[in-house]
């Protein structure tokens, strides 16, 4: 069965589908006009589906996609830039978190958006680990302190901890890790991606987030009983982390930035 599939009854030949195929695997060379599809199709495509979903008149479909499983993007308008800039200046990196949980199922809704992250030549690599307790957040938190221990860094965070007040992951209720197998493309890149994904999602309904950042060094320097205790699947590594919550107080203002920093070129 063919990668790309083209309706000749419904196709008219507008050439769009060519135009949006990331690696040219549509031409218009066909002496009749109607767009082919190249050999290497089977081999090169990367199933974006891009080309089923910028064409007008559905005259394409993708042996690995349903129809169906293409949603429509509807007639509505898109946030406008002012609407966009309110929710993107807007968000805040979260520190001090309520203890009441979020359900299961408004975390799987947030982690369900994340599966349209970009990701390179369309791989979609990222697995995510939830830890759904405090008590789970709290026992990396200590191990994350202990690796601190065996150097010189944050010697106050260290001592924050031992006089109750954790630094590391601020008492929050949740923590997300975003994983994948060493051996992808851009695992790195595509995690970042993602757990960015998550991060404006969440804010856009009252969740607050923060970068795990003293967690991830501890991962990337190998601290084995912190690596013992996330327990990923083999081969996979920790690219990115996240603790969050709903935010103990509201934010009422928006703090002052650098200018942009532009070279322009013509």
């Amino acid at each position: 069965m063919a990668m790309i599939t083209i309706d000749r009854t419904r196709c008219k030949k507008d050439g769009v589908c060519a135009a949006e195929c990331p690696f040219s695997l549509i031409s218009l060379t066909g002496e009749d006009g109607f767009p082919e599809i190249r050999p290497a199709a089977a081999r090169l495509c990367i199933q974006c589906g891009h080309c089923v979903a910028v064409c007008p008149q559905d005259a394409l479909s993708l042996a690995t996609m349903k129809t169906a499983d293409f949603l429509p993007i509807g007639n509505g308008s898109p946030p406008t830039i002012k609407k966009t800039g309110q929710l993107l200046t807007s968000r805040r990196s979260i520190r001090s978190y309520q203890q009441q949980t979020i359900p299961q199922a408004h975390i799987e809704q947030l982690l369900e958006v994340c599966r349209w992250a970009p990701s390179a030549k369309n791989a979609q690599p990222v697995h995510w680990l939830v830890l759904e307790t405090p008590e789970a957040v709290q026992q990396l938190a200590g191990l994350t302190v202990d690796w601190l221990r065996t150097g010189t860094a944050y010697p106050g965070i260290v001592t924050a901890w031992d006089q109750g007040k954790d630094m590391v992951l601020r008492n929050a209720p949740h923590l997300l890790v975003a994983h994948a197998h060493q051996d992808s493309l851009k695992p790195e890149i595509d995690c970042t991606i993602a757990l960015t994904y998550f991060d404006l999602a969440a804010h856009s309904c009252g969740i607050g987030t923060c970068w795990a950042g003293i967690l991830m060094s501890a991962v990337a320097a190998g601290y084995q009983p912190l690596l013992d205790a996330l327990a990923l699947p083999e081969g996979h590594q920790l690219y990115g982390a996240m603790i969050f919550g709903y935010p103990r107080f509201p934010y009422f203002k928006i703090p002052a930035r650098k200018e942009a920093r532009i070279i322009w070129r013509s």
